[in-house]
């Protein structure tokens, strides 16, 4: 047997959207991205909640409470982390990737790792463009996507 998820929500699902407040011009556009994948996934836009956080570092935790409120099929996590002269980029962008990771494998509950990590505010302009090249709308197709086959499986 072969097992595989849809672009079509699964009728009734709900989706949150955990998005960081820092990059916020970037992080917005994300965020429309998403939106607009969920629609085109067949989402009401009333079953799409957005939870604002400060930063990329507190996105595992947001995603995890959400995870565990038992309200979703599946939560995207969206940010932006620019390089910089500092090691503080491998620090936010690991730990953001590391806690997404952990969230979902924690709660049974997909979370996709919707950050960029990018050496150039033009590389993020770039990546959080229109379709395709939105990561928010990738990060929403691919949770949809995971709802599907989770409740297929």
């Amino acid at each position: 047997m072969i097992y595989e998820g849809s672009h079509v929500a699964p009728a009734g699902a709900r989706f949150a959207i955990a998005a960081s407040r820092f990059n916020d011009p970037i992080v917005r556009r994300l965020v429309e991205g998403a939106v607009e994948q969920f629609a085109r996934s067949g989402v009401d836009r009333d079953a799409v909640d957005i939870a604002w956080c400060p930063g990329a570092f507190e996105l595992p935790l947001v995603a995890r409470r959400l995870a565990e409120s038992g309200r979703y099929a599946a939560i995207v996590t969206l940010g932006c982390v620019i390089r910089g002269d500092t090691d503080h980029y491998e620090y936010v962008a690991g730990g953001a990737a590391d806690g997404v990771l952990r969230a979902s494998l924690d709660t049974g509950v997909p979370v996709l790792f919707g950050v960029l990590t990018v050496d150039t505010v033009a590389q993020a302009m770039e990546r959080a463009g229109a379709d395709p090249g939105n990561k928010g709308a990738e990060s929403a197709a691919g949770a949809v996507e995971m709802a599907q086959l989770l409740t297929r499986l």
